[in-house]
C-alpha cells in the first residue's frame, strides 16, 4: 500500500501522516517511512543535529499497525497506551525506518500490539501499544 491507500484506512494527513507504505507479510503488518531532512518535527529537534523526536517513532509506530487495527465502516483508532517501549538509537535524515508490529491480543473493540523499528537491519525503537477503535467517528 502506498500512501494514498494507507490514507482509505487511517485518518491521518499531512504533516501528520508519518508512514510511507505498508503491507501484511506472514500475518504482520509492516510499515516504512524515509526521513527525508525537512518535516516539521525535524526543525527545532535540534538544529544544526536534526533527530527524529522519540514520540514521533511512537506514532510511526502505531500508524504502521493500521493494518492490524481496522474495523469494517465508519472506525477511527485511538492510542490508548503505550507499555515498555525502548530507544535505542537515533534515527537521522536519510534514513529509512522499517516497524514490524504483531497482533498480541483483542478484546472487544481493544488491540494490543507489539512493535520494533529497525534502521538497516538493526533495533532503534520498540513498544507495546494500545488502542481502541470507536465507530462513527
Amino acid at each position: 500500500m502506498d500512501r494514498e491507500d494507507i490514507k482509505k484506512i487511517l485518518p491521518h494527513r499531512e504533516p501528520m501522516l508519518l508512514i510511507d507504505e505498508a503491507e501484511m507479510v506472514d500475518g504482520v503488518a509492516v510499515g516504512k517511512y524515509t526521513v527525508r531532512g525537512d518535516e516539521f518535527f525535524l526543525m527545532g529537534h535540534f538544529p544544526g543535529n536534526p533527530v527524529v523526536p522519540g514520540v514521533i517513532l511512537c506514532e510511526m509506530m502505531a500508524q504502521s499497525s493500521c493494518l492490524l487495527v481496522r474495523e469494517r465502516g465508519n472506525y477511527t483508532p485511538y492510542y490508548v497506551g503505550l507499555n515498555n517501549v525502548k530507544f535505542r538509537d537515533k534515527v537521522l535524515p536519510c534514513d529509512t525506518i522499517e516497524f514490524k508490529c504483531e497482533l498480541i491480543r483483542k478484546i472487544g473493540a481493544f488491540y494490543f500490539i507489539r512493535s520494533t523499528g529497525y534502521v538497516g537491519g538493526k533495533p532503534v525503537v520498540s513498544g507495546e501499544l494500545s488502542f481502541a477503535v470507536v465507530a462513527g467517528e
